[in-house]
């Protein structure tokens, strides 16, 4: 989502040589410390009383900084920070999520248990297979564009949408308007939900405990950090509920992956879409395995052998690090990304976060009273 095309991010653009780990690290430096000032900025900013009483965590205000800055002054150093942004949105992301597990322990997410994994299961299925009918048959989309912006909205994101590429034969531009939905529709869902949460909580439309507003929220906003920002803005009970509720679903995705290959290998219309460049790569199943290093450091932390001080130092590190994985959201976050998508995939992507938000609740209410 950057103004600028990087052909090969191996290749330094100026030089012609493939940097070496001391100059790849130097590059990333001013982008880290980008995103490094505006997160430090955000946890500031989130001790103010009026924004902890609203709900607004420092990992919402990261965000909205983030966006400020990446559609104001970022575009002018993109080719600078680009690096170093992106490590931060990907690789620091991905750290703070498997140390995120240091909060959590094997109790907590037994009492996500079976209806959690139940929810996931509906949510990801029935909105996949929605994104392709409604996508194909209601919108005239190509059956690629459709599956793509179907994983994305299902399991977790631009990161399903990457994982998918391969399997289903997309092409750039139509991974590109993929995530671009992803960007715009997972944005609006950070603020959406909890305010949702307060509105209902105000005016007493529906019974939802923190609990069950963060497996609502796991199971159906799209990426990672911004379930982390939805559920932090309600509480850390919600917050936790989300994160375990969000990795099962996150965890699905290798299985969702194998199943979709599968069917298409034996869809002879499907192997007549595959190109021929593409008939190794849709065999490559990417495993998230920032999502079991999340489960081994909860493991660590539930058998309680690390001291005290040491996981709560780790606690507030992690803080920082969420906070510049948003910040870096945040800048990624382009007005431009409403241009890039089209009415059409807008369009269907509009319809599966209606499905999200609504029909994810009607399932979560369904088979949570099925397992009361």
């Amino acid at each position: 989502m950057l103004p600028h095309a990087v052909t090969n991010p191996g290749i330094d653009s100026v030089s012609g040589h493939e940097p070496n780990r001391w100059e790849g690290a130097i590059n990333r430096l001013p982008g880290i410390a980008l995103v490094g000032a505006l997160a430090l900025m955000a946890i500031e900013l989130g001790k103010i009383g009026w924004l902890q009483r609203n709900g607004i965590s420092a990992l919402t205000v990261a965000i909205v900084l983030g966006m400020i800055a990446g559609n104001t002054l970022y575009p002018r150093i993109a080719l600078l920070s680009s690096s170093g942004v992106t490590f931060s949105k990907q690789t620091l992301l991905r750290a703070g999520i498997i140390l995120y597990g240091l909060r959590l322990t094997f109790q907590d997410i037994a009492n996500v248990g079976f209806p959690g994994v139940a929810i996931d299961a509906c949510v990801l299925s029935s909105t996949f297979a929605l994104s392709w009918w409604a996508g194909t048959r209601v919108l005239g989309l190509d059956r690629r564009t459709a599956m793509l912006i179907g994983a994305g909205s299902s399991i977790c994101g631009a990161a399903a949408v990457m994982a998918a590429e391969p399997v289903v034969g997309g092409r750039a531009g139509q991974v590109a308007v993929a995530v671009s939905t992803v960007v715009v529709f997972g944005t609006l869902a950070i603020f959406l939900y909890p305010a949702l949460y307060h509105l209902s909580e105000h005016f007493q439309v529906l019974a939802m405990s923190p609990r069950a507003y963060g497996i609502f929220t796991g199971s159906t906003v799209h990426e990672v950090a911004q379930v982390v920002a939805a559920g932090r803005a309600v509480s850390d009970t919600a917050a936790n509920a989300a994160v375990i509720t969000k990795m099962v679903r996150v965890m699905m995705l290798a299985p969702f992956l194998v199943i979709l290959s599968a069917y298409l290998s034996r869809s002879p219309d499907s192997r007549e879409k595959i190109s021929s460049d593409n008939t190794q790569s849709v065999r490559r199943i990417v495993i998230p395995w920032f999502a079991l290093g999340f489960v081994a450091v909860t493991a660590l932390n539930s058998v309680a052998v690390l001291p005290k001080t040491a996981v709560s130092a780790a606690v507030n590190i992690d803080t920082v690090i969420l906070a510049m994985a948003m910040a870096a959201l945040g800048v990624t976050t382009h007005a431009s990304a409403i241009r890039t998508a089209g009415f059409k995939p807008l369009a269907l992507a509009a319809l599966l976060f209606a499905w999200l938000v609504f029909g994810g609740a009607a399932i979560n209410a369904g088979v949570s009273a099925v397992f009361v």
